[in-house]
């Protein structure tokens, strides 16, 4: 899942872990979130009994809504940083929690319904791989959601204003996620890139 040098050599791994136990300080924040989920619920897709993966879970935000959304399916919320993942797994939610570098060399999972990644893909050191590696994870019929509240170019400045390692974390251009998506066997289903909404829906390509 995730070898011993990891955090070496991606320090994101540290930075998220020193960010951990102040990430949930903004209540209202949380609750914004999640109120907006629900709104793009139609456009999101999760229905009741599918199965999900949610890449870059954090401490949990919306880990509990997925949950509740897909019940009685599964949901697994993976992560790499284990100070995060503690956090989520102390929510008690009927979720399994893996450490996972979706970058790096994968462990046998189940497939699922839906991978979803809220608020992370820009974090993924080897965007390239880290979309090859999702490709493995879905069934035949599954579908791969890369979501953020934001559009590419709000994203893309939120970070430009941060510090290292994160500041140079982006959304790639369309054109680079189309060439990524058909080098990881995906082929891109949807894409809604405006002012407070990135929605890319994506699906295993025909074979």
């Amino acid at each position: 899942m995730i070898s011993p040098s990891l955090s070496e050599t991606d320090p994101r791994i540290p930075f998220f872990d020193g960010l951990a136990s102040d990430w949930d300080s903004n209540s209202n924040d949380v609750d914004r979130t999640r109120s907006r989920l629900r709104d793009l619920q139609h456009r999101i897709g999760l229905a009741p009994g599918q199965s999900v993966l949610e890449l870059g879970c954090g401490t949990g935000r919306i880990t509990g809504w997925i949950a509740e959304v897909v019940h009685p399916g599964k949901v697994v919320g993976a992560d790499f940083s284990p100070a995060m993942l503690k956090m989520a797994q102390e929510r008690g939610l009927p979720v399994e929690f893996r450490l996972m570098d979706i970058c790096g060399q994968m462990i046998e999972l189940d497939l699922f319904d839906v991978v979803l990644c809220f608020n992370a893909f820009p974090h993924f050191r080897d965007q390239a791989q880290a979309l090859k590696n999702i490709s493995r994870l879905l069934r035949p019929t599954g579908r791969m959601i890369i979501l953020h509240l934001l559009s590419s170019g709000e994203v893309n400045a939120f970070h430009a204003r941060l510090s290292p390692p994160i500041c140079d974390d982006r959304l790639p251009s369309r054109l680079r996620f189309a060439a990524m998506l058909a080098g990881a066997g995906l082929s891109l289903e949807s894409l809604t890139d405006e002012p407070g909404l990135f929605l890319l829906s994506a699906r295993p390509a025909a074979t």
